[in-house]
């Protein structure tokens, strides 16, 4: 089976080299130009990521703190810099390693082998799904707005990850009351609305937008579809 390796770089010349170089040396890459375009990219569950520091925007080591709870993978970083508090910066913030630029080409492969054979030893995988910068770990039932968490109760939860799984399908009160609480619950399915009015209030107080489930009107609720 070969491993995945994402690649974040706000150089596209390089992304496209190392993807090239290391499609050819059987690993399957994506690749991001930015820290934010990488989110999305977690839903491939990689084996390891190559990750540039000093990127325009969110940087590298922003963007390693705010996944390093939901992503076990090796990171190695890339950068120009390599200063004593440097290093230490990137290893609070979860980095495995660094590789400094200029590199070669065989020196990226042979770090990112001897990574991953360290990495394969009681690795565990997380189920990720990412949403206009929310960050869903179906694993540990937890949601987070860049690197903070969102508190959700159980039924919450419940509710987000079955219309978040199934992103632009409508579904009524009834068909969610039955899907979250059971084909055999005994209740009223006027508490999926309450339930719904709760999440949207969360999502709005963390993010300060505008949520991510709308309402159709006659018709029910559904997850909207980036």
């Amino acid at each position: 089976m070969s491993h995945k390796i994402l690649i974040v770089d706000d150089e596209p010349m390089l992304t496209a080299l190392l993807c090239d170089h290391l499609g050819d040396n059987g690993y399957i890459t994506f690749a991001a130009n930015s820290a934010e375009d990488a989110i999305p990219l977690l839903e491939n569950a990689p084996d390891l990521i190559l990750l540039d520091i000093n990127m325009p925007g969110m940087d590298g080591l922003e963007l390693c703190k705010s996944i390093r709870e939901h992503v076990s993978c090796p990171i190695v970083f890339l950068t120009a810099r390599i200063t004593e508090q440097d290093k230490v910066n990137g290893f609070l913030t979860g980095g495995d390693d660094y590789i400094t630029k200029p590199f070669s080409l065989v020196e990226v492969t042979a770090r990112i082998a001897a990574h991953l054979r360290r990495d394969e030893r009681g690795r565990t995988a997380q189920r990720l799904v990412t949403s206009q910068d929310l960050i869903v770990n179906l694993s540990s039932r937890t949601v987070h707005f860049k690197g903070n968490e969102i508190p959700f109760s159980r039924r919450e939860f419940d509710i987000i990850e079955f219309l978040l799984t199934n992103a632009g399908h409508v579904f009524d009160r009834e068909s969610l009351y039955e899907a979250v609480w059971g084909p055999d619950a005994v209740g009223d399915n006027s508490v999926v609305k309450e339930h719904i009015r709760k999440i949207r209030q969360k999502l709005a107080d963390a993010t300060g937008g505008d949520g991510c489930i709308e309402t159709v009107w006659g018709v029910g609720y559904r997850w909207k579809k980036q």
